[in-house]
């Protein structure tokens, strides 16, 4: 899976938003939406939350998660420990990316914000290839992923599977009698 097809799935989270029009309810396919009211919160997905804001129709509440306090916590806690701590959101990188590129105006502290997610991800990256360093030294066999985001694995992913393959062509070649097809 590619960044661009995590962050579609992201799109897909709900957010809520304070509309300033008037609709009854929508049925899509996905679910229904609405109504709408002019001030009056409501949960749509991201995608439609965007497309709204674009179109000056809403106004978009930022995700409860999506605070420095509690984003500091996390950061600390995620330097303090060597597992990986549990993350508010699944997708918390992508929806930082595409809450604050398109409605920065709409989230207090938003360049705040994005340096500590930032920092998270920066943090949780490094673990992760310490992780998968010490897995393939070692010549695990399998390896435990709690608490690690889809984009999280994506990035590593290649390196990881790639040096798999490798270690198994270097056993395979070690062991005698055995001839591999390449």
């Amino acid at each position: 899976m590619d960044p661009p097809e995590v962050e579609f799935l992201a799109e897909k989270e709900l957010v809520k938003i304070i509309p300033n029009f008037s609709l009854d309810k929508i049925y899509l396919i996905g679910g229904d939406l609405g109504p709408f009211n002019p001030g009056l919160p409501v949960e749509v997905p991201v995608w439609l939350a965007l497309n709204l804001k674009q179109r000056q129709k809403c106004r978009i509440v930022p995700p409860e998660w999506m605070d420095t306090d509690k984003l500091e916590e996390i950061r600390e806690q995620e330097r303090k420990l060597d597992t990986f701590t549990p993350i508010p959101s699944p997708y918390y990188m992508e929806l930082t990316k595409l809450l604050l590129n398109h409605c920065a105006d709409n989230i207090p502290k938003a360049d705040e914000i994005r340096t500590l997610v930032k920092d998270i991800w920066d943090t949780r990256v490094a673990k992760l290839r310490l992780s998968a360093d010490s897995f393939i030294s070692r010549q695990e066999a399998h390896a435990q992923l709690d608490n690690l985001t889809l984009m999280e694995i994506n990035t590593t992913r290649s390196f990881l599977l790639d040096s798999l393959n490798y270690m198994y062509k270097l056993r395979s070649n070690l062991q005698p009698g055995r001839s591999q097809d390449y």
